[in-house]
Protein backbone atom coordinates (compact mmCIF):
# COMPACT_ATOMS: atom_id res chain seq x y z
CA UNK A 1 0.00 0.00 0.00
CA UNK A 2 1.41 3.51 -0.97
CA UNK A 3 2.05 6.08 1.79
CA UNK A 4 -0.74 8.30 0.13
CA UNK A 5 -3.58 5.95 0.32
CA UNK A 6 -4.23 5.84 3.65
CA UNK A 7 -7.59 5.72 4.30
CA UNK A 8 -8.34 3.35 1.08
CA UNK A 9 -12.83 3.17 1.28
CA UNK A 10 -12.52 -0.67 1.60
CA UNK A 11 -14.40 -1.32 4.47
CA UNK A 12 -11.74 -3.94 5.92
CA UNK A 13 -9.95 -2.77 8.94
CA UNK A 14 -5.47 -2.28 8.45
CA UNK A 15 -2.63 -0.82 9.50
CA UNK A 16 -2.33 1.89 6.89
CA UNK A 17 -2.22 4.25 9.68
CA UNK A 18 1.13 3.06 11.33
CA UNK A 19 2.74 4.51 7.83
CA UNK A 20 1.48 7.73 8.43
CA UNK A 21 4.72 9.77 7.59
CA UNK A 22 5.49 12.70 10.32
CA UNK A 23 3.16 15.65 10.37
CA UNK A 24 4.63 19.18 8.80
CA UNK A 25 5.80 21.11 11.43
CA UNK A 26 3.49 23.72 12.44
CA UNK A 27 1.20 20.39 13.01
CA UNK A 28 3.04 18.73 15.69
CA UNK A 29 1.38 17.58 19.24
CA UNK A 30 3.33 16.36 22.38
CA UNK A 31 3.76 16.82 25.97
CA UNK A 32 7.53 18.43 25.30
CA UNK A 33 6.26 21.63 24.37
CA UNK A 34 4.16 24.52 24.52
CA UNK A 35 1.50 24.06 20.92
CA UNK A 36 -0.57 27.52 22.16
CA UNK A 37 2.36 29.14 21.58
CA UNK A 38 3.07 28.16 18.00
CA UNK A 39 6.94 27.65 18.40
CA UNK A 40 7.91 26.76 15.07
CA UNK A 41 5.58 29.68 13.40
CA UNK A 42 7.56 32.33 15.46
CA UNK A 43 10.88 30.47 14.95
CA UNK A 44 10.81 30.81 10.83
CA UNK A 45 8.65 34.08 11.11
CA UNK A 46 9.86 36.09 7.58
CA UNK A 47 9.28 39.88 8.31
CA UNK A 48 9.83 42.49 5.28
CA UNK A 49 12.26 45.45 6.72
CA UNK A 50 8.86 47.55 6.99
CA UNK A 51 7.62 44.92 8.88
CA UNK A 52 10.90 45.34 11.79
CA UNK A 53 10.17 49.38 11.67
CA UNK A 54 6.94 49.67 12.35
CA UNK A 55 6.95 46.97 14.88
CA UNK A 56 10.25 48.44 17.09
CA UNK A 57 8.15 51.92 16.52
CA UNK A 58 5.74 50.29 18.38
CA UNK A 59 7.81 48.83 20.96
CA UNK A 60 9.84 52.24 21.32
CA UNK A 61 6.39 54.27 22.06
CA UNK A 62 4.89 52.40 24.32
CA UNK A 63 2.01 52.24 21.67
CA UNK A 64 -0.37 49.26 20.42
CA UNK A 65 0.16 47.72 17.14
CA UNK A 66 -2.82 47.46 14.93
CA UNK A 67 -1.78 44.52 12.09
CA UNK A 68 -4.10 45.02 9.10
CA UNK A 69 -4.10 42.45 5.97
CA UNK A 70 -5.87 39.39 4.22
CA UNK A 71 -6.03 36.26 6.49
CA UNK A 72 -3.09 34.08 6.37
CA UNK A 73 -0.60 36.81 5.88
CA UNK A 74 1.23 36.36 9.31
CA UNK A 75 -0.85 38.67 11.47
CA UNK A 76 -1.16 37.03 14.51
CA UNK A 77 2.11 34.78 13.98
CA UNK A 78 3.60 38.11 14.06
CA UNK A 79 3.01 38.61 17.77
CA UNK A 80 4.77 35.19 18.84
CA UNK A 81 7.31 35.73 16.87
CA UNK A 82 7.80 39.06 18.64
CA UNK A 83 7.48 36.86 22.26
CA UNK A 84 9.67 34.43 21.11
CA UNK A 85 12.92 36.48 20.06
CA UNK A 86 12.56 38.61 22.59
CA UNK A 87 11.96 35.69 25.52
CA UNK A 88 8.70 37.28 26.77
CA UNK A 89 7.07 34.12 28.28
CA UNK A 90 3.51 32.98 26.53
CA UNK A 91 1.75 35.36 24.03
CA UNK A 92 -1.59 36.67 26.08
CA UNK A 93 -4.12 35.80 23.67
CA UNK A 94 -7.55 37.26 23.85
CA UNK A 95 -9.87 36.43 21.06
CA UNK A 96 -12.41 38.98 19.98
CA UNK A 97 -15.99 38.56 18.60
CA UNK A 98 -18.89 40.44 18.25
CA UNK A 99 -19.97 39.59 22.48
CA UNK A 100 -16.84 40.84 23.80
CA UNK A 101 -16.91 44.06 26.44
CA UNK A 102 -13.65 44.88 27.72
CA UNK A 103 -14.11 43.70 31.22
CA UNK A 104 -14.00 39.71 29.77
CA UNK A 105 -10.49 40.68 28.90
CA UNK A 106 -9.70 42.44 32.31
CA UNK A 107 -11.38 39.73 34.43
CA UNK A 108 -14.35 37.41 35.32
CA UNK A 109 -15.58 37.02 38.76
CA UNK A 110 -17.68 33.75 39.98
CA UNK A 111 -20.01 35.90 41.91
CA UNK A 112 -22.14 32.78 41.92
CA UNK A 113 -19.61 30.59 42.83
CA UNK A 114 -18.67 32.80 46.16
CA UNK A 115 -22.58 32.78 47.46
CA UNK A 116 -22.57 28.79 46.84
CA UNK A 117 -18.93 28.16 49.40
CA UNK A 118 -20.18 31.35 51.59
CA UNK A 119 -23.99 29.14 51.50
CA UNK A 120 -22.49 25.56 52.16
CA UNK A 121 -19.99 27.63 54.90
CA UNK A 122 -22.76 28.57 56.48
CA UNK A 123 -24.96 25.41 56.28
CA UNK A 124 -22.12 23.21 57.33
CA UNK A 125 -20.13 25.07 60.13
CA UNK A 126 -22.03 28.00 61.04
CA UNK A 127 -18.84 29.99 60.14
CA UNK A 128 -19.71 33.59 59.06
CA UNK A 129 -16.46 34.59 57.99
CA UNK A 130 -16.22 35.10 54.04
CA UNK A 131 -14.55 33.28 52.03
CA UNK A 132 -11.60 34.42 50.30
CA UNK A 133 -12.63 36.23 47.37
CA UNK A 134 -9.65 35.69 45.35
CA UNK A 135 -10.01 32.38 44.55
CA UNK A 136 -13.54 34.21 42.96
CA UNK A 137 -11.37 36.31 40.53
CA UNK A 138 -9.34 35.54 37.74
CA UNK A 139 -7.29 38.25 35.28
CA UNK A 140 -7.80 38.00 31.91
CA UNK A 141 -5.24 38.33 28.95
CA UNK A 142 -5.55 42.22 28.73
CA UNK A 143 -5.29 42.16 32.62
CA UNK A 144 -2.47 39.99 33.19
CA UNK A 145 -0.64 42.18 30.37
CA UNK A 146 -1.28 45.20 32.66
CA UNK A 147 -0.56 43.44 35.67
CA UNK A 148 3.22 44.56 37.53
CA UNK A 149 5.77 42.34 35.85
CA UNK A 150 9.52 42.50 36.05
CA UNK A 151 9.57 42.23 31.92
CA UNK A 152 6.98 43.00 29.19
CA UNK A 153 4.64 40.85 28.08
CA UNK A 154 3.08 40.50 24.67
CA UNK A 155 -0.86 40.65 24.58
CA UNK A 156 -2.46 39.52 21.15
CA UNK A 157 -6.26 40.79 20.72
CA UNK A 158 -7.05 38.91 17.74
CA UNK A 159 -9.71 40.12 15.15
CA UNK A 160 -10.63 43.18 16.40
CA UNK A 161 -12.53 44.48 13.64
CA UNK A 162 -15.32 41.70 14.75
CA UNK A 163 -15.96 43.57 18.06
CA UNK A 164 -18.93 45.55 18.69
CA UNK A 165 -18.76 49.58 17.67
CA UNK A 166 -17.70 50.55 21.31
CA UNK A 167 -14.95 48.36 22.29
CA UNK A 168 -11.97 50.15 20.49
CA UNK A 169 -12.25 52.91 22.62
CA UNK A 170 -13.18 51.29 25.53
CA UNK A 171 -9.66 49.69 25.44
CA UNK A 172 -8.40 53.22 25.23
CA UNK A 173 -8.86 54.04 28.88
CA UNK A 174 -6.85 51.18 29.77
CA UNK A 175 -3.89 51.70 26.93
CA UNK A 176 -3.49 55.01 27.96
CA UNK A 177 -3.67 54.78 31.61
CA UNK A 178 -2.00 51.50 31.86
CA UNK A 179 -4.38 50.48 34.76
CA UNK A 180 -7.57 49.64 35.34
CA UNK A 181 -10.28 48.99 38.64
CA UNK A 182 -11.79 45.79 39.99
CA UNK A 183 -15.08 47.00 42.21
CA UNK A 184 -15.43 44.10 43.65
CA UNK A 185 -12.07 44.24 45.40
CA UNK A 186 -12.05 48.23 45.85
CA UNK A 187 -15.27 48.19 47.75
CA UNK A 188 -13.77 45.96 50.57
CA UNK A 189 -10.27 47.77 50.46
CA UNK A 190 -11.45 49.57 53.38
CA UNK A 191 -11.19 45.63 55.15
CA UNK A 192 -9.01 43.71 53.09
CA UNK A 193 -7.10 46.04 51.25
CA UNK A 194 -4.50 43.17 49.53
CA UNK A 195 -6.10 40.18 47.52
CA UNK A 196 -4.11 37.70 45.90
CA UNK A 197 -5.97 36.24 42.49
CA UNK A 198 -5.26 34.04 39.70
CA UNK A 199 -3.98 35.51 36.05
CA UNK A 200 -4.79 33.98 32.82
CA UNK A 201 -1.36 32.27 32.58
CA UNK A 202 -1.55 30.39 35.68
CA UNK A 203 0.42 33.28 37.61
CA UNK A 204 -0.91 34.79 40.77
CA UNK A 205 -0.86 38.82 41.14
CA UNK A 206 -1.28 40.49 44.57
CA UNK A 207 -3.89 43.75 43.72
CA UNK A 208 -3.67 46.46 46.46
CA UNK A 209 -7.20 48.81 47.40
CA UNK A 210 -8.95 47.44 44.31
CA UNK A 211 -6.59 48.41 41.12
CA UNK A 212 -4.03 47.12 38.91
CA UNK A 213 -1.50 49.20 37.67
CA UNK A 214 1.37 47.90 34.83
CA UNK A 215 4.55 48.17 35.61
CA UNK A 216 5.81 47.51 32.32
CA UNK A 217 3.61 48.42 29.55
CA UNK A 218 3.12 45.52 27.26
CA UNK A 219 3.55 44.98 24.00
CA UNK A 220 0.01 44.70 22.07
CA UNK A 221 -0.74 43.48 18.44
CA UNK A 222 -4.06 43.99 17.35
CA UNK A 223 -5.10 42.15 14.17
CA UNK A 224 -7.53 43.18 11.86
CA UNK A 225 -8.51 41.86 8.61
CA UNK A 226 -9.97 45.00 7.50
CA UNK A 227 -14.10 43.99 7.69
CA UNK A 228 -14.43 47.49 9.42
CA UNK A 229 -13.21 50.93 9.59
CA UNK A 230 -11.85 52.17 13.37
CA UNK A 231 -12.59 55.93 15.27
CA UNK A 232 -10.21 58.03 14.63
CA UNK A 233 -9.26 58.24 18.51
CA UNK A 234 -8.39 55.03 18.73
CA UNK A 235 -6.28 55.02 15.38
CA UNK A 236 -4.54 57.74 16.68
CA UNK A 237 -3.33 55.79 19.47
CA UNK A 238 -1.94 52.62 17.70
CA UNK A 239 1.04 52.13 15.28
CA UNK A 240 -0.86 51.07 12.05
CA UNK A 241 0.58 47.95 10.04
CA UNK A 242 -0.37 46.37 6.97
CA UNK A 243 0.70 43.42 6.00
CA UNK A 244 0.26 42.44 2.38
CA UNK A 245 0.46 39.36 0.74
CA UNK A 246 4.78 37.80 -0.12
CA UNK A 247 5.69 37.55 -3.68
CA UNK A 248 7.27 34.82 -5.14
CA UNK A 249 10.53 35.62 -3.83
CA UNK A 250 9.41 35.86 0.00
CA UNK A 251 6.92 32.71 -0.81
CA UNK A 252 10.14 30.35 -1.21
CA UNK A 253 12.08 32.12 1.49
CA UNK A 254 8.89 31.14 3.65
CA UNK A 255 8.29 27.72 2.40
CA UNK A 256 12.22 26.84 2.74
CA UNK A 257 12.32 28.47 6.17
CA UNK A 258 9.45 26.24 7.33
CA UNK A 259 10.65 23.08 5.24
CA UNK A 260 14.14 23.45 5.81
CA UNK A 261 14.71 22.00 2.28
CA UNK A 262 15.52 23.49 -0.82
CA UNK A 263 12.94 23.50 -3.39
CA UNK A 264 12.17 20.88 -5.92
CA UNK A 265 10.87 21.51 -9.63
CA UNK A 266 7.55 20.61 -7.94
CA UNK A 267 7.24 22.95 -4.88
CA UNK A 268 8.24 25.50 -7.61
CA UNK A 269 5.52 25.04 -9.78
CA UNK A 270 3.43 25.02 -6.44
CA UNK A 271 4.26 28.38 -5.48
CA UNK A 272 3.71 29.68 -9.10
CA UNK A 273 0.08 28.23 -9.53
CA UNK A 274 -0.38 29.73 -6.11
CA UNK A 275 0.47 33.01 -6.83
CA UNK A 276 -1.72 32.71 -10.11
CA UNK A 277 -4.84 32.00 -8.16
CA UNK A 278 -4.17 34.40 -5.88
CA UNK A 279 -4.85 37.19 -8.47
CA UNK A 280 -8.55 35.64 -8.87
CA UNK A 281 -9.35 35.11 -4.71
CA UNK A 282 -8.31 35.18 -1.70
CA UNK A 283 -5.66 32.75 -0.86
CA UNK A 284 -3.64 32.16 2.30
CA UNK A 285 0.57 31.41 2.90
CA UNK A 286 -0.60 28.12 4.92
CA UNK A 287 -2.38 26.88 2.22
CA UNK A 288 1.05 26.78 0.11
CA UNK A 289 2.45 25.38 2.97
CA UNK A 290 0.51 22.57 3.31
CA UNK A 291 0.84 22.00 -0.28
CA UNK A 292 4.52 22.27 -0.36
CA UNK A 293 4.76 19.40 2.64
CA UNK A 294 2.20 16.85 0.36
CA UNK A 295 4.89 17.39 -2.42
CA UNK A 296 7.42 16.05 -0.04
CA UNK A 297 5.75 13.36 1.48
CA UNK A 298 3.67 12.01 -1.65
CA UNK A 299 5.72 9.43 -4.06
CA UNK A 300 6.37 11.29 -7.39
CA UNK A 301 3.29 10.43 -9.99
CA UNK A 302 0.64 9.58 -7.27
CA UNK A 303 -0.38 13.64 -6.97
CA UNK A 304 0.82 15.67 -9.64
CA UNK A 305 0.84 19.69 -8.56
CA UNK A 306 -1.86 20.50 -10.27
CA UNK A 307 -4.17 18.07 -8.61
CA UNK A 308 -2.87 18.75 -5.62
CA UNK A 309 -3.54 22.77 -5.64
CA UNK A 310 -7.19 21.78 -6.25
CA UNK A 311 -7.41 20.08 -2.90
CA UNK A 312 -5.05 22.46 -0.50
CA UNK A 313 -5.54 25.74 -2.77
CA UNK A 314 -9.24 26.17 -2.21
CA UNK A 315 -9.93 30.08 -2.16
CA UNK A 316 -11.43 31.69 0.87
CA UNK A 317 -13.72 33.51 -0.03
CA UNK A 318 -16.38 33.10 -2.68
CA UNK A 319 -15.07 33.98 -6.10
CA UNK A 320 -18.09 36.99 -8.04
Amino acid sequence: MSTWWIFQGSGETHDGIDRLPDPPPWRTFNDTGNRTQRPEQARTYQADRETLELVNTAIFLRRPLLVTGQPGVGKSTLAYAVAHELGLGPVLRWPITSRTVVRDGLYRYDAIGRIEERNLRDFGTGDNALPDVGRFLRLGPLGTALAPSDRERVLLVDEIDKSDIDLPNDLLDAFEEGEYEIPELSRIADTVPQVTIGTSDGGRVTVDNGYVRCTKFPIVVLTSNGERDFPPAFLRRCVRLELRPPDEERLADIVQAHLGTELDERAQRLIRTFLERREHGDLATDQLLNAVYLTHKVPGGQLDPERLADLVLQYLTELG
